[in-house]
């Protein structure tokens, strides 16, 4: 839970600048007036208002509506299950025209997870990673994601060059980085910024010297 103690002119004018330091609605606060204020009179005994504002969304239910919302935008009616184990936030979505969320090469769901991920953090004092899924589509990229690191390993030692993959988000690289752990002759980095941080494979030129 996130809180900020503001002051102003008047209450409102605190509960603004609170909302403002907070990045939330009025809606998603609770509100607690320490100080009314006071006008003074020409100035002496003036006393500004302070209030105490607190953010009363649960990050995992608001990362949820968000989504919702967003889903709902696209023209897309979407059943949406949660299942949080720690700081791991499973989202699944279900109905019809699934593969319009999932879009080429995951990248429309790996753009909602990116979104909805940002809302979560948004309004949780702990870091929260969204994992955001559509007919079983994670557990089969990670497959595939696993047959690719291999060619593409082998094509980087016949080469002897850098393979740069395309971008994909932290867990995805983490495949690769697990899939190729036990090849010896090639090492893996990332490079880049989210959400274009992209994975490199790459020779290791001392082994492949020997």
């Amino acid at each position: 839970m996130r809180e900020v103690t503001a002051s102003g002119l008047t209450v409102n004018v605190a509960v603004e600048e609170a909302l403002k330091q907070l990045q939330a609605k009025r809606e998603e606060v609770e509100i607690t007036i320490l100080e009314e204020g006071k006008k003074g009179f020409l100035g002496i005994g003036k006393k500004p208002a302070r209030v105490k504002v607190v953010i009363a969304h649960d990050p995992v239910k608001y990362a949820k509506e968000f989504l919702a919302n967003v889903v709902q935008k696209m023209g897309i009616d979407a059943e949406i299950s949660v299942k949080q184990t720690g700081k791991i936030v499973n989202m699944q979505l279900s109905g019809e025209k699934m593969a319009v969320l999932i879009g080429k090469r995951g990248q429309t769901l790996n753009s909602l997870q990116y979104l909805t991920q940002l809302a979560a953090n948004r309004h949780s004092n702990s870091y929260l990673q969204i994992i955001i899924d559509a007919e079983n589509y994670r557990e089969k990229r990670k497959e595939t994601l696993r047959q690719l690191a291999g060619k593409l390993a082998q094509q980087a030692i016949r080469t002897s060059k850098n393979v740069p993959l395309e971008p994909m988000p932290s867990y995805e690289r983490k495949i690769i980085h697990a899939a190729l752990a036990e090849f010896k002759d090639i090492k893996t980095f990332s490079v880049g910024e989210e959400p274009n941080r992209h994975l490199v494979i790459s020779p290791n030129s001392k082994r492949m010297a020997r």
